[in-house]
């Protein structure tokens, strides 16, 4: 598997990376298409946005200068980045070295067709996403509560989880951000609390809103969103996945759906 440490091919870690002692970090997980980053100005955007709040030093033109030539090197497939704060002491207090780039390659996951075109089912998650402003929308590398939700069921029946927040409202997928529509109306969670603030989340709300579509980020309530007219899930890997039945309500794919869904595939397969 390509791999690079530090803009170097590279097998292994310093057992001082903060990522790996205290989750100290962030990542981004990006389509690579022809040698370049699908979606790249807003997962570095992301990235920088999470260092600053995480108080990481980071080096965007170098970090750029190796993600374009990682991706030119990979050609076709996924590319995820992990920054970490780099090598530090035994002990919380951050460290004052240099941050650490760690870039890895692999394949497109080989969803089933089936996902885009009928729709998944979702599981109803009991693991709930703990409220932390601080971190609320970074991609932190502090992934429990999505491994143990995704731990809540196996086979191929669910092809995803829901999520909800302490309170009970709803924030996203284990690994997908959401939406409905409700009266021609394009809603998502909002995420100032907790959740991930996904990239093709972003791309969706600003493609709709170009098209005059009413957009709403708000909180969403389980009953709204049994009361949805139509609902779908997004990711930068897979674009748009409609949402076929939740327990006992079942959806039909409905026509914005498929509008946002022909422009993600779109931004995926150009």
């Amino acid at each position: 598997m390509l791999t690079w440490v530090d803009g170097r091919p590279a097998a292994s870690l310093p057992l001082a990376d903060r990522g790996l002692a205290y989750g100290d970090g962030l990542f981004e997980t990006m389509a690579v298409q022809g040698g370049c980053p699908v979606l790249l100005e807003r997962h570095l955007a992301r990235v920088t946005a999470g260092c600053a709040r995480l108080r990481i030093d980071l080096d965007a033109g170098r970090l750029r200068d190796e993600l374009s030539a990682f991706c030119a090197e990979l050609g076709q497939g996924v590319a995820k980045l992990i920054v970490t704060r780099g090598d530090g002491q035994r002990g919380y207090a951050p460290s004052a070295g240099a941050p650490r780039h760690i870039l890895q390659a692999g394949a497109m996951p080989a969803y089933p067709p089936q996902h885009a075109e009928d729709g998944v089912r979702l599981f109803p998650c009991e693991t709930r996403l703990a409220e932390q402003p601080l971190l609320a929308g970074l991609k932190h590398l502090n992934r429990l509560e999505q491994v143990l939700a995704r731990a809540e069921w196996q086979g191929a029946e669910y092809a995803e989880g829901l999520m909800l927040d302490m309170s009970g409202r709803v924030v996203e997928g284990v690994f997908s951000n959401l939406f409905l529509v409700r009266d021609g109306m394009l809603s998502t969670p909002e995420l100032s609390r907790c959740g991930v603030a996904g990239v093709m989340r972003a791309e969706l709300l600003e493609q709709a809103q170009a098209l005059g579509i009413v957009c709403q980020v708000a909180d969403v309530q389980m009953d709204e969103l049994l009361a949805a007219d139509e609902v779908f899930l997004c990711n930068s890997l897979y674009g748009v996945w409609p949402v076929r039945q939740l327990q006992a309500r079942h959806w039909s794919v409905g026509p914005l759906t498929r509008k946002l869904q022909a422009l993600a595939r779109h931004l995926l397969d150009r």
